[in-house]
């Protein structure tokens, strides 16, 4: 994982600490999108007595998104540049699940589509166990 972060955690790119913070493994970074890759368990948030509600899946999308733009903020700011999160709203969310049992893989793939300044809107599609489980489009904004 360090080489595909550019020698930076997690922790550098993302403000997102403990439970909160859901991805387990970054698979591939690029210039305007990230994969990664997490397996659910009951400490993620909205976990139910059999899985997690489908409604996390943004959380990962988000989450997603900011890898990749927090290794391009590190990458053109540098390491003590501001950590924190973008605001992010949700412009469009199709689920083709309803939930997500315990111990499924996510994998995650966002994408910068488009980019003004410091807004983006980013392209997710979200894969539970190699099935489609939800396409997921979002605006984010840094202060």
């Amino acid at each position: 994982m360090t080489d595909k972060l550019s020698g930076h955690s997690l922790e550098d790119i993302l403000p997102h600490r403990g439970s909160m913070l859901l991805i387990g493994e970054v698979l591939e970074v690029g210039d305007d999108y990230a994969i990664t890759r997490s397996v659910v368990d009951d400490s993620f948030p909205l976990a139910g007595d059999r899985g997690l509600e489908a409604l996390v899946l943004i959380e990962l999308a988000a989450q997603t998104a900011g890898v990749c733009n927090g290794i391009t903020r590190l990458r053109d700011q540098g390491k003590d540049s501001s950590s924190m999160g973008w605001l992010v709203g949700v412009k469009r969310a199709r689920f083709y699940v309803d939930s997500v049992p315990f111990g499924a893989t996510v994998e995650t793939r966002s994408e910068n589509r488009h980019l003004f300044d410091k807004l983006r809107e980013v392209s997710a599609v979200l894969h539970v166990d190699g099935s489609l489980a939800a396409e997921i489009t979002l605006q984010l904004y840094q202060a």
